[in-house]
Formats: C-alpha cells, sequence, structure tokens
C-alpha cells in the first residue's frame, strides 16, 4: 500500500530561506503557465470581436504538462521573470507549479463538460505571494532518511533536521519493507513539515467486531454520539478546546490591536512589537487546531479498530458555519 510518514521538521536559517525559494519557485511556475495558456484565450476573443474566422484564429495553447514544461524549459533562461535566479532551485520546484496548474485546468475542462463531480470550478487563476500556501513536491534526487534518525535529505536542500525522530519509517526502509516515493515540503500553522510518500508492506488488520455497525451522529453538546447494533449507545465528550483558549486568545488579540500593524493602502509596514504579539497570538490558533486535529484522529481510530461498518450521516457543514449563533461550536 501507499501511506505518508509526516514530520515537523526543524530548519535552520539557511534551510529556510531555501524551503521559501523553492515554494516561491513552484508559485512563479504556476502563474506562468495559467497567463501563458490564458492569453490564447483572451487572443482568440479579441480575434473574434474583429471579425476573425475560425480557421485564422490562434491557436489554442495546450495545458498538458509534456506541453507546459517543454514551454517553460525554453523560456525561462530569456524571460525576466526567471533569468537571474531559476538555477537556484532544483527542477522539482518548477515541475510542481506546472503540475499544479495542469491539473487545474483539467478540473475546469471537466467541471465545464459535466464530467467532474462536486462544485463547479472556475478558472484557474494567479496565486497571490501574499495569500499562497508555501508547498513544494520532489519526486526525484535524494529523498532519504538518514541513519542518526533525525534529519530527511531533499534535493537541493540537503539534510534538514526533524523536530521529531523518524525511527519507524527508518526500520521499515532497513528491513526492505518501505520505499519512498516522493516528499512534500509544506508551511503550516507557523511550522514547515514534510510528508514522504511511501509505498510499504502491511498487514490487514482485523477489526475487532467485524460483523458490527455503528452510526455517528455529530453534536454540539457532545463531539459524537455512537449508536452500534447492539444497542449500545456512547457519547464522546466535546473537548471545546477553544473555548479553553479564549481569554488567552482576547488577550493576545488586544495586545495585537494596540501595536502598528501593516497598512497595504498606505504601505505602512509593522513594527517588530506587532511581529512577535502576532506570533503570540498565532500560536495559541496553532495549538486549537493541533489538539482538535489529534481529539478527531483518536475517535476515529477507535472507530475504525473496533467496527466492520460504520455510518455516518452527511452534514452540510459549511453551511451551518454561516450560522453566527452556532459557527464556534460547530467548528
Amino acid at each position: 500500500m501507499v501511506q505518508a510518514y509526516r514530520f515537523a521538521l526543524d530548519p535552520n536559517a539557511g534551510h529556510e530561506l531555501a524551503l521559501r525559494s523553492h515554494c516561491g519557485a513552484a508559485r512563479a511556475a504556476y502563474n506562468w503557465a495559467v497567463s501563458w495558456v490564458t492569453a490564447s484565450w483572451w487572443q482568440r476573443k479579441a480575434e473574434v470581436s474583429y471579425g476573425i474566422s475560425d480557421d485564422e484564429l490562434t491557436p489554442w495553447r495546450p495545458w498538458s504538462l509534456p506541453a507546459l514544461r517543454k514551454e517553460f524549459n525554453q523560456v525561462k533562461t530569456a524571460d525576466p521573470r526567471f533569468a537571474g535566479w531559476w538555477q537556484e532551485n532544483s527542477k522539482e520546484a518548477y515541475n510542481t507549479g506546472l503540475s499544479n496548474a495542469a491539473a487545474a485546468f483539467d478540473n475546469y475542462a471537466k467541471s465545464k463538460q459535466g464530467k467532474r463531480k462536486g462544485g463547479r470550478v472556475g478558472v484557474p487563476r494567479r496565486k497571490s505571494k501574499r495569500k499562497a500556501r508555501l508547498a513544494c513536491r520532489f519526486t526525484t534526487g535524494s529523498i532519504r532518511v538518514e541513519p542518526d534518525g533525525r534529519h530527511v535529505t531533499l534535493p537541493r536542500l540537503g539534510a534538514i533536521r526533524a523536530h521529531e525522530r523518524t525511527s519507524k519509517l527508518l526500520a521499515r526502509i532497513r528491513a526492505g519493507t518501505a520505499r519512498i516515493l516522493s516528499a512534500t515540503v509544506r508551511h503550516e500553522r507557523g511550522r514547515w513539515f514534510v510528508s514522504l510518500q511511501v509505498e510499504t508492506a502491511r498487514e490487514i488488520a482485523r477489526v475487532d467486531r467485524p460483523d458490527g455497525v455503528v452510526g455517528i451522529d455529530v453534536g454540539v453538546k457532545h463531539l459524537a454520539v455512537l449508536a452500534d447494533s447492539s444497542g449500545e449507545t456512547r457519547y464522546e465528550p466535546n473537548p471545546k478546546h477553544l473555548d479553553g483558549a479564549l481569554s488567552l486568545l482576547r488577550f493576545r488579540s488586544r495586545r495585537v490591536s494596540r501595536r502598528q500593524g501593516p497598512d497595504r493602502r498606505t504601505g505602512q509596514k509593522p513594527s517588530k512589537r506587532w511581529e512577535k504579539a502576532n506570533r503570540e497570538r498565532n500560536k495559541i490558533h496553532h495549538r486549537v487546531a493541533n489538539l482538535r486535529t489529534e481529539a478527531l484522529h483518536k475517535l476515529t481510530t477507535r472507530v475504525r479498530a473496533e467496527y466492520g461498518i460504520v455510518v455516518v450521516e452527511d452534514l452540510n457543514v459549511a453551511g451551518m458555519l454561516r450560522n453566527k449563533r452556532l459557527a464556534r461550536h460547530v467548528a
């Protein structure tokens, strides 16, 4: 089976700059691909307004990954957006952006043709440097877990210290039961993480009650109510992690509001004291998010290990979050 091993990283200052540069390169390649493909769309639309026949219109530009990669390799040395710095990053960074752009155009085309389930997908748009999520994927090169169990090596980045030990994955690799396929680095909740996609041999774990059926009802007072086929009903308590952190969160937020923050309209830069206060406030949000994730993982792991069939109600969570009276509790 293919599964992921996710580790938090502790990069030094040099690695921090290199990671941000690779993620920025992926975003730049994505924006280039979106602009290059949509330029032909706007050109054809303008030509149609001029009365040019269909046979003489500018041809459509392809958005497949091989086509985007071929065109990008031809223009990257001459394009002023890449000419001065594209050699500083691994080719996998640019391939990440081009791959994401190709997938975005595929999803848009399939959604427009009615071949894709779910909500309607719009035309791919350029990513903002301020809002884009920092992420980069590596599929080739030296991707390995170091023998000391505390470092992960990535192409062009070298060995980066892991915040937690990688012993479990290292033991599987040494035993020959696991092989690393790719690695994805991502900046989330104020930290860098690496997800190693691994092909491994795992035995099928039998559940305690293969014929047991459980229905799960999500609530507000209780995190979940579990009713199984034997007639037993269990109530999972709601930890309410955010409620316990609200008083400290209000205190930190007031401190942030009293200091000089950024203003895009006037170009005002944030002060050092504002940045420090903002980091302290964000730590509270990150801790609450991590505690929520841990509680959900523990609950789902227990359910998966016990019952053979799990039935969950289909809730419109997005709609419930628009209710200002229940949004915080539902979240």
